[in-house]
């Protein structure tokens, strides 16, 4: 399936609800959430993919790499690519509601399984909605992992317990969810937490904790203090609180504290195998890629997660080449233009 084709398929399928823009920028659709776009003046949306664009990359041809490998192992899992889908949901909600959550996350799931990487899904203001992600994991095999929202810790441990049930191999908590417009709209009672309930959480399972949401040096610190596998240096899509910076310019100064002691995973304004390549090098261990997700899946179903990801892997490795990077872990900061 043509990706092109992917891309018509969703502007109809989306309802509205997303233009699909030639650039996922969040101009278009600032201001609407619930929906699709960035809070308030949509600028924390915009920065992020802003803050990629900065960064340019320095050509290097005069190598022996022609075959870079661009497969890595996060969280315990070999993956094609160090790319997630990010914990998306809420069809109703803020996709149009022109499929059903089953139908949706289905999709996601069997698309990446398909193309070798893993899906994150998560729990919002609908409660079957988790209920439904876990569903579909568990038929799955349990391939992936669960993001729980900021609720009351003995809420948040109950969903874990779901999560472990399902055979998730890891669970985590988008903490940058406490301010998130459509769960307020509902009143569900999510909210920051502290370092030491962080911890509760933490040592009230067995599996990996990934904490999501962390914009800071200092609450990077903190998160590996409290004993998290890995962080997600985020501001939630730009969904949650206006006029913060983008995760490309934030991601170095994070890295440089924590690098080593948790993996950095980083999600925002990531489009194509070039913004993967650049994350990297700015820091990050692998990446979550949200938005245009939901394009592809509403596109052409599985298939179509399925051809974004080759998309992104045929992309990755040839800017790979062209940087004189053989593996994931020859990726660093030399290839960044000053």
């Amino acid at each position: 399936m043509k990706y092109k084709e992917v891309l018509k398929n969703a502007k109809s399928n989306l309802n509205g609800s997303c233009r699909v823009c030639p650039v996922c920028n969040g101009k278009v659709c600032s201001g609407e959430v619930p929906g699709m776009g960035g809070k308030g003046t949509g600028e924390a949306f915009t920065a992020n993919v802003d803050a990629l664009r900065k960064h340019k990359l320095n050509m290097r041809v005069l190598h022996s790499c022609s075959n870079p490998d661009t497969s890595i192992k996060l969280l315990g899992k070999a993956m094609r690519i160090p790319v997630f889908a990010a914990p998306v949901s809420g069809t109703t909600l803020n996709m149009g509601g022109k499929f059903t959550e089953k139908e949706y996350i289905s999709w996601i799931i069997e698309g990446c399984l398909n193309a070798g990487i893993y899906p994150m899904v998560g729990d919002t203001v609908v409660d079957s909605f988790l209920v439904t992600n876990l569903e579909e994991l568990r038929a799955a095999g349990g391939s992936g992992v669960v993001f729980i929202k900021p609720w009351k810790n003995a809420e948040v441990i109950k969903k874990i317990q779901l999560a472990e049930a399902a055979g998730a191999y890891a669970v985590g908590m988008d903490i940058d969810a406490a301010g998130l417009i459509t769960l307020a709209l509902h009143g569900k009672p999510v909210g920051p937490k502290t370092p030491e309930e962080i911890k509760e959480i933490v040592e009230s399972t067995k599996l990996p904790f990934i904490l999501k949401g962390i914009m800071t040096p200092d609450e990077a610190e903190f998160a590996a203090e409290a004993g998290v596998t890995a962080i997600v240096v985020s501001n939630h899509g730009g969904r949650v609180l206006d006029q913060t910076p983008g995760v490309a310019d934030v991601l170095p100064e994070i890295a440089s504290k924590v690098k080593g002691k948790v993996t950095i995973l980083a999600d925002g304004g990531i489009r194509n195998g070039v913004d993967v390549l650049k994350m990297l090098a700015l820091g990050a261990d692998g990446v979550l890629i949200g938005r245009p997700f939901v394009s592809a899946s509403f596109g052409g179903q599985s298939e179509g997660v399925k051809s974004y990801i080759d998309a992104i892997a045929d992309d990755l490795k040839s800017a790979m080449i062209l940087t004189g990077c053989n593996s994931i872990g020859e990726i660093s900061s030399r290839i960044l233009a000053k």
